[in-house]
């Protein structure tokens, strides 16, 4: 590994770490020599990736393939006004170089893929998970664990953070437990929400992702008691934490004889979108010029009933199966939600249970038949 060579406005940039005892001019040249990947440029990459860039970590890289929407600068700081529509990956690039012109960082605006992944991962020392969603917590976890990669995890839920490291490099050469060991196997996707669909307080991303960050230069700098083997919880509103323990009990052959595997089949999401009808707003809007019988079910909460609703009946997805005589035999029934992902779930249960076969989900929720038919209603 090169040397590094601090300039005298680096040393002057670094000064309040350099000047710590514990820390000084050995950890901060570990920064230096670092390589770090971001995956989301989300709620918890944005102050994750601004700590990591302001506290001089040598190349930052942010894997997000999404653009900015009016509805994430409740939260990702990262991002203003200027940002809407544009690439998260390269505003987030821009921007953490004018906070810091010293370090680089690059880019990566694509999907992680089981094709990808390992291409993606491998020339970092530290991969930091800020996704919200399982598939892709898994396929990250995996990927560290074939390439001998340390995950830096982090999640958010409403007012609820976790944070831990995985797969950490033990003193005596062995590997700490990874996510497989806290989640052998994922859970039910019909029981499921990210925070598009159940919303986060916008601070909290704030300070689970400098915990996150913290993690992340501990783990470089080699300081301190980093969370291997170790589950860290923090409730906002109760402001109490938790640490719990986790002990490896999931064997890493498997992994790596298997090698990464298709992980929307594993979380069980294809089966959802094999069975599911979809339609667009254009076409609901179509049904009902011809005079078609079209009912419309709205499976979110009264309260975002209440922020805006297109007249459909509310059922909201926790009592779908015992508002089964609300739903229409005879109609185009059309299962609508936020942005799609609870529909698909209410329509499983209905077909599983009661076999309807006139369910259609409203492809991207009220939030896409808002936007397309360019309706004066409000968005949240």
């Amino acid at each position: 590994m090169e040397e590094v060579h601090f300039s005298n406005q680096e040393r002057s940039r670094y000064n309040r770490h350099i000047i710590i005892p514990d820390f000084g001019i050995k950890s901060q040249e570990k920064l230096a020599k670092s390589k770090v990947l971001i995956v989301g440029a989300g709620g918890l990459g944005s102050p994750l990736a601004l700590y990591l860039a302001a506290a001089g970590i040598g190349e930052i890289g942010v894997l997000d393939c999404d653009v900015v929407e009016d509805s994430n600068l409740q939260r990702q700081v990262l991002f203003d006004t200027d940002s809407l529509g544009k690439s998260k990956s390269f505003e987030a690039m821009i921007r953490l170089k004018r906070l810091n012109p010293y370090i680089k960082v690059r880019a990566h605006d694509v999907k992680l893929t089981t094709e990808n992944a390992l291409d993606l991962l491998q020339d970092y020392d530290v991969i930091a998970d800020g996704t919200d969603n399982f598939p892709t917590r898994y396929l990250v976890n995996d990927a560290c664990v074939i390439l001998n990669k340390i995950n830096v995890y982090a999640s958010i839920y409403q007012f609820e953070g976790q944070v831990s490291v995985f797969n950490y490099l033990n003193a005596d050469g062995t590997r700490g437990p990874n996510y497989r060991d806290l989640f052998p196997v994922p859970p039910d996707p019909s029981r499921v929400q990210n925070c598009s669909e159940a919303g986060v307080l916008g601070v909290l991303p704030g300070i689970i992702g400098s915990m996150q960050a913290l993690e992340v230069i501990k783990v470089l700098a080699q300081i301190g008691d980093v969370l291997c083997g170790k589950f860290y919880t923090f409730n906002a509103l109760s402001f109490e934490s938790m640490t719990y323990n986790i002990k490896k009990n999931f064997d890493n052959e498997l992994i790596i004889k298997s090698g990464l595997i298709d992980y929307e089949q594993f979380c069980g999401m294809p089966a959802i979108e094999k069975k599911l009808k979809e339609v667009n707003p254009s076409e609901i809007h179509e049904w009902q010029q011809q005079g078609l019988a079209v009912q419309i079910i709205d499976v979110r909460e009264p309260f975002e009933y209440e922020l805006v609703n297109i007249g459909g009946e509310l059922v909201p997805l926790s009592t779908v199966l015992d508002n089964r005589a609300k739903i229409s035999n005879v109609a185009r029934v059309v299962v609508l939600c936020k942005m799609g992902g609870r529909s698909r779930s209410a329509i499983k249960l209905l077909e599983e249970k009661y076999g309807l076969p006139n369910l259609y989900n409203l492809r991207g929720g009220i939030i896409n038949y808002i936007t397309e038919l360019k309706l004066d209603l409000p968005i949240y």
